[in-house]
């Protein structure tokens, strides 16, 4: 058989720039038929980086690695991203911030500088959205042990609409809590209606569910309305039940980490000291099993799996996988001792 190559796409071309631009020293040299990359990595460096991110993929995606890369930087990291805020395909920056910031607190990561926020929302296909993202740096990763993730204790969400009509949010609302209101009292659903500038170029809705537990460990759930001329249109009302029975969904699965989150989760046990973290997560995603394949190949890093299947009269969801490894002890060659 012989190799196949695939040609370097637009928003991964603009991946690779933003890496160009948070690192010193990389080099990067793409054939002139874009199905070679050859990536030498740089110092990690950080410090204040504007990127106009490709409309393809919304800013979620350039976020997942930005969020794995920043607390190892040089200085601490000012990205101000601009593009698609939520799309149907890449988490959307309300969910990793929701999700993904309080995950990371948990190994260390906190400080007055650790902030995403949204300053102007886009939505596909247009896009015009901003985000801001400050993280500071830490000298190591602290082990973790996240075993058990409590009852569910309160919902959350948000609700967005951008370029129609401000009801559009309210109806979302509705009716996700028509669904979510069977089991839980405490639900208190944001609704954000950006308008003029701050509301990008093309028109949608959507919304973002996170369930919090009783041990802090948060599980999400997100959909956005299908983009301006790309298949049929979507009616709040669907979308909102939808969501909020994806949400019920990832509740079932459970474990300490929501299924968007594991890699990040496993990344960080990873570099953590040399000394053993757990964590409990839902049934793997084909992503995160990828993933791992890629810490084995990096950092020979093997994880220890055990599956346990709740008893029936538990009511805890789906199998879950206790996940165990000891870190490589990384520590952050590029932060000067004061």
């Amino acid at each position: 058989m012989s190799d196949v190559y695939i040609a370097v796409q637009n928003f991964e071309a603009s991946f690779i720039r933003l890496l160009d631009k948070v690192t010193n020293g990389s080099r990067i040299e793409i054939n002139q038929t874009g199905t070679v990359l050859f990536y030498q990595p740089g110092l990690l460096n950080g410090g204040s980086v504007e990127h106009d991110c490709n409309t393809q993929r919304s800013v979620g995606y350039y976020l997942e690695a930005l969020l794995m890369l920043a607390p190892f930087m040089k200085t601490p990291l000012k990205a101000t991203l601009r593009g698609v805020t939520n799309d149907p395909i890449d988490p959307t920056v309300d969910m990793l911030k929701t999700t993904a910031l309080p995950l990371m607190k948990k190994f260390g990561i906190d400080g007055e500088g650790f902030d995403l926020k949204v300053v102007k929302r886009g939505m596909a296909p247009g896009g015009g959205g901003e985000v801001f993202f400050s993280c500071p740096v830490r000298r190591t990763i602290k082990p973790v042990q996240l075993t058990d993730p409590g009852k569910i204790k309160r919902i959350r969400g948000v609700a967005y609409s951008v370029r129609v009509s401000p009801q559009m949010a309210n109806r979302l609302v509705d009716s996700a809590r028509g669904v979510l209101n069977q089991f839980i009292p405490d639900i208190y659903i944001h609704t954000d209606h950006m308008k003029g500038a701050h509301s990008g170029k093309s028109p949608g809705f959507g919304l973002t569910l996170v369930a919090e537990t009783l041990n802090g460990s948060f599980l999400s759930a997100e959909m956005s309305s299908t983009p301006q001329g790309q298949g049929d249109p979507s009616l709040p009302e669907d979308l909102g039940r939808n969501c909020a029975m994806l949400l019920l969904e990832e509740v079932y699965r459970g474990g300490c980490v929501d299924s968007s989150n594991q890699s990040l989760a496993l990344l960080l046990m990873t570099l953590g000291q040399q000394d053993v973290s757990k964590v409990l997560l839902g049934p793997l995603s084909p992503y995160t099993i990828e993933f791992l394949r890629h810490i084995r190949d990096f950092f020979q890093i093997m994880f220890k799996l055990d599956v346990q299947k709740p008893s029936e009269d538990e009511r805890k969801g789906g199998e879950k996988v206790l996940m165990t490894c000891v870190g490589v002890g990384y520590s952050n060659i590029n932060k000067t001792l004061k």
